[in-house]
Parts: structure tokens; sequence; C-alpha cells
């Protein structure tokens, strides 16, 4: 997979005071403004990360983008409450 980094929008679910759970996001295309929704159809893992001081979660999920089944990693920033599409 290759690192993105692409800063996303997310509807996710928080239910109780587990971790979120990202249902879909929205990602700008590349070569337009046009934005694209893609549904999250399994979150395979979920793992804590500690980088430089600064708490995420990365998800491991799979989901079908144009067409196609595919695996990607979501990081939600806990600290600064923001979503990115780290790697595809």
């Amino acid at each position: 997979m290759k690192i993105l980094a692409k800063q996303i929008d997310v509807y996710a679910v928080f239910l109780g005071d587990s971790k979120p759970h990202p249902v879909r996001f929205r990602i700008k295309k590349e070569d337009s403004e046009e934005k694209i929704v893609i549904k999250v159809d399994k979150v395979l893992s979920v793992a804590d990360n500690k980088n430089a001081g600064k708490l995420s979660y990365i998800y491991r999920c799979r989901g079908r983008i144009n067409g196609s089944l595919r695996e990607y990693e979501l990081k939600y920033r806990i600290n600064e409450c923001k979503w990115e599409l780290y790697k595809m």
C-alpha cells in the first residue's frame, strides 16, 4: 500500500465509550473538484498508534472503489478530531 495521508470527510458512529466506527467517507477526485463517496464494507482491524506524542487510531478497511474490492487504511487523529485516508 502507498501512503497518501489525504484529509477526508468521514461519517462515523460513536457507541458509548468505544472507538469511533467509520461507515463511509468522501474524498475529492484528483483531476476535478468532484467528490466521491466510498462505503466502508468491513473494518478488518483497529490499531492504536503513537507518533511524535500524537495519539491516533489506524483502521484497516475493505470497500468497493470504482467497482473493485480494495483494502485501505483510515487514520483518526484523536487530539485533532480529524480523519485521513492514510494508505491505499
